[in-house]
């Protein structure tokens, strides 16, 4: 990718990418200000981060119609990197602020060198389980962690509950003062009376603040959540309450009426206007600065590397989160555009966002799934649809930041509750009791790592278990056939050599050769665009393909609705006992394909073709 070819616009289809880019920075506004909250950061990073990733994604990035911005997955994590550090920095986020971008920079810069190194045509190798687990605890996270302030009750202001952590608070600040004179060279024992007096300088207020940052931190993620829920419950703000629940109500039930007006968007209107115009008693969200985004040159003079390196691991598996989140998106775009996207380029496009976001304070983001398909359906077909979404934020916080700030926080956090909710993967939850053991233990185990102790290490323990029970069944696999290959040309078998001529137009055979996996599925994947226009009886030969995982499962069951759909004739022959298993636990047999067109062996299958398929193209 050129510079010279990213400054080339194709203004063809400028109408529908304004109202494309619009309708998607519409829908962006609420979610991004609501995942600033819930990052910790406040609702400008969300903002900041949705108008730099959004504008230089679409400009840098290869799929013309992707809409990018903060995500779930990416804010569940950040949300985790910006609470250790700061814990780090006795929970002062102005000190803290150098390192956490640092932090996204580093990312960002991940993410650039993932695709430069063309890392982004691997993204297909992780497995289904590793992916659905995960977005279902991102999903149980922001639920869990978003019942405290709908409820209206936050830790560090229930002084009964601050003042259980005076104690270790003055322990911590002694502590501290300990390391300072340590790399001070003051720690010895004639100089002990400095520690002395250091001490006794130790405020009230000093021990507040950190008795506060403290409980927050001790009531922070799922376990901390579920650990104080019984004083929330005994501390509801009843306001608040309302205010979340209205916000629920009505982004659920205003889909019923109509999906052409972003339901979230109406919540937050109709919600904040209600507590602003009657002038309830809510908690406002924190104060958003008006004014054009100001970079922060800390992040490069205000930080160590010391500081840095806990996190080096960290920002590289942000990289590749955001990688995959922003793939998968674009293969949803492909499908809905019928285009083909270019992964590396993507990956550098969303590198590049990141970086710049994290200049200017904002949090990381990648490809939003729901953004983009608002994007396509809105008219969006070329870079310049994103581009306008990032310019329409921007206006949007220079001219209507302070009146953003009076939002309540309780619909920022119903708001959050809706997305927690809609982003897990209830297919794949639907599944557990027909899905194979091994697959359903790897969901399982990155789903309950993921949510109750750590993201990171919960996907990289899910991604080795993975590999360990391929690599077993296709050493079984392989024990049994010495022979096995994945995807070639599609030559005749031995018993297709007697194949009517005349019916070679009118009839498409593909072969399946060995097990379908995540790995192989991208293979399948282009069996659409293998079958010719005159094809109209599409036969599918099984015989070899002993495996089939939960991925190759998806896989084949979205090739058939597409082939179903265009009208073609779908028979599948000699399913072996596996595969065939697979396929009537998610009713793809007999729903989509029935019995009467599945065959045993490609002789009855031809018998069945000789009877039923006219020669449409006769020489």
């Amino acid at each position: 990718m050129s510079f010279l070819n990213v400054l080339k616009f194709d203004f063809s289809h400028l109408k529908g990418d304004l109202m494309g880019g619009l309708t998607a920075g519409i829908v962006a506004l609420p979610l991004s200000l609501a995942f600033g909250v819930s990052s910790g950061l406040g609702p400008s990073a969300g903002l900041y981060g949705a108008i730099f990733v959004s504008f230089f994604a679409a400009i840098f990035g290869g799929t013309s119609t992707q809409i990018s911005g903060p995500t779930a997955p990416m804010t569940a994590i950040s949300m985790v990197v910006i609470a250790s550090i700061l814990a780090g920095y006795e929970g002062d986020i102005s000190k803290a602020m150098p390192t956490i971008m640092a932090v996204f920079l580093l990312a960002g810069l991940f993410q650039i060198g993932l695709g430069v190194i063309g890392i982004g045509k691997y993204i297909k190798y992780i497995p289904y389980p590793v992916v659905s687990g995960f977005m279902t605890a991102i999903g149980v996270i922001i639920l869990v962690t978003q019942i405290l302030p709908s409820l209206g009750y936050y830790p560090k202001e229930d002084v009964e509950y601050v003042e259980q952590y005076k104690p270790l608070a003055e322990e911590v600040i002694l502590e501290n003062i300990l390391k300072e004179e340590a790399g001070e060279g003051l720690l010895v024992l004639e100089n002990f009376k400095e520690t002395v007096s250091r001490a006794g300088k130790i405020s009230i207020e000093q021990i507040h603040k950190e008795s506060q940052t403290l409980a927050k931190n001790d009531a922070s993620g799922v376990l901390g959540t579920l650990k104080v829920l019984p004083r929330a419950l005994r501390n509801i703000s009843l306001i608040e309450l309302l205010l979340s629940l209205a916000t629920i109500f009505i982004i659920f039930g205003f889909k019923r009426i109509t999906t052409k007006v972003p339901s979230t968007l109406v919540a937050l209107l109709v919600v904040s206007g209600v507590a602003i115009g009657f002038g309830l008693d809510y908690r406002p969200i924190e104060q958003i600065p008006s004014g054009l985004p100001i970079p922060n040159f800390g992040i490069f003079t205000e930080f160590s590397l010391t500081s840095l390196s806990p996190y080096v691991f960290t920002a590289l598996t942000l990289a590749l989160l955001g990688a995959i989140d922003s793939l998968l998106t674009s293969i949803v775009a492909d499908n809905m555009t019928k285009t083909k996207h270019k992964p590396n380029q993507e990956l550098i496009g969303q590198g590049i966002g990141n970086s710049i976001a994290a200049f200017f304070g904002g949090i990381p983001g990648a490809g939003a799934t729901i953004r983009t398909v608002v994007n396509i359906n809105a008219g969006g077909r070329t870079r310049l649809s994103g581009m306008i979404a990032g310019l329409l934020l921007l206006l949007i916080l220079l001219a209507l930041g302070p009146i953003a700030s009076k939002i309540p926080a309780a619909v920022l956090a119903g708001i959050l509750i809706t997305v927690g909710i809609g982003v897990m993967d209830y297919k794949g939850l639907k599944a557990i009791p027909y899905m194979p053991r091994p697959e359903v233990a790897i969901m399982l185990i990155v789903l309950i790592l993921s949510t109750f102790w750590n993201l990171v290490f919960a996907v990289g323990i899910g991604l080795v278990i993975a590999s360990l029970i391929f690599m077993k069944e296709i050493g079984d696999l392989t024990a049994e056939q010495s022979e096995k290959a994945s995807f070639d040309e599609e030559k005749p078998w031995a018993d297709e050599i007697n194949f009517p001529q005349k019916l070679k137009e009118e009839v498409f055979i593909k072969h399946i050769n060995g097990p379908l996996f995540f790995g192989s599925t991208s293979d399948f994947q282009q069996l659409i665009k293998q079958i010719p226009e005159t094809a109209s009886v599409i036969v599918i030969r099984m015989d070899q393909m002993d495996y089939m995982d939960q991925s190759g499962l998806y896989a084949i069951e979205d090739a058939l609705i597409e082939l179903v759909n265009d009208g073609k004739k779908v028979l599948l022959t000699a399913i072996p006992k596996q595969p065939r298993y697979m396929m009537e636990r998610v009713d793809i047999i007999p729903d989509l394909i029935p019995p009467t067109d599945i065959f045993k062996d490609f002789d009855s299958c031809l018998d069945w073709i000789k009877s039923n398929v006219k020669d449409e193209y006769p020489a």
